[in-house]
């Protein structure tokens, strides 16, 4: 799937082609002090009809399961991938480069899945984009399903957090990646931990410390 231009334009157009300094490898159209998005208020995104700009940021979850994928590419290499709420696409464009037979990016913001195609090229790897909500669903062909700090918002998390169990019974290896989040449920197994350099525009420290997690 091909997104629209003018969402993928709006991305070019408003970020800066950047790396994280946890996830140096993998190049990302940001948000930056420079940039009118790291400025933008509600207010003005809603005069503009434009959701909020997740997509612009690299969240502490989705950077420290990129740099999981990318230190243990066994736990992808050769497999189908779905990269559930995939926000800029870090962690698909990290299952794409430790070796995934497929990645699927599932994201249902536009703006988004424009920033995951500009993202994917400049990564140079192939990703399919999943515009619908996939909660819920089962494709048999997801061998690994990966999400990075999906558990902020109580409704989303419950949603969520049965969805990912059930696919977990089915046998399915799902890693997911949080922050602290409150909604975070428990019996999760933690794989990893990793220090996140942050900002205090996005979170409340400039460190966020992330644990990986498989259900």
């Amino acid at each position: 799937m091909t997104v629209a231009v003018s969402n993928a334009a709006f991305v070019r157009e408003h970020t800066v082609l950047s790396h994280t300094a946890l996830v140096p490898e993998i190049a990302l159209h940001l948000a930056t002090e420079v940039t009118p998005l790291w400025q933008a208020t509600q207010d003005f995104l809603e005069h503009n009809s434009l959701p909020p700009p997740f997509w612009a940021f690299a969240w502490p979850g989705g950077q420290a399961l990129a740099r999981y994928l990318l230190d243990q590419p066994e736990m992808v290499a050769g497999r189908c991938v779905l990269s559930f709420a995939a926000g800029s696409g870090i962690e698909a464009i990290a299952a794409a480069k430790a070796g995934a037979s497929a990645v699927v990016a599932n994201e249902i913001d536009s703006f988004a899945l424009g920033a995951i195609e500009l993202n994917a090229a400049a990564n140079q790897v192939a990703l399919t984009l999943a515009p619908d909500d996939l909660i819920g669903s089962h494709d048999p062909r997801w061998q690994v399903v990966i999400a990075g700090d999906v558990c902020y918002e109580k409704p989303m998390a419950e949603r969520v957090t049965a969805w990912l169990r059930a696919l977990a019974a089915a046998g399915v290896t799902v890693l997911s990646a949080d922050p602290g989040r409150t909604y975070l449920p428990p019996g999760l197994t933690e794989v990893a931990r990793y220090d996140v350099p942050t900002s205090l525009e996005l979170e409340d420290r400039t460190l966020r410390t992330t644990a990986i997690y498989r259900w």
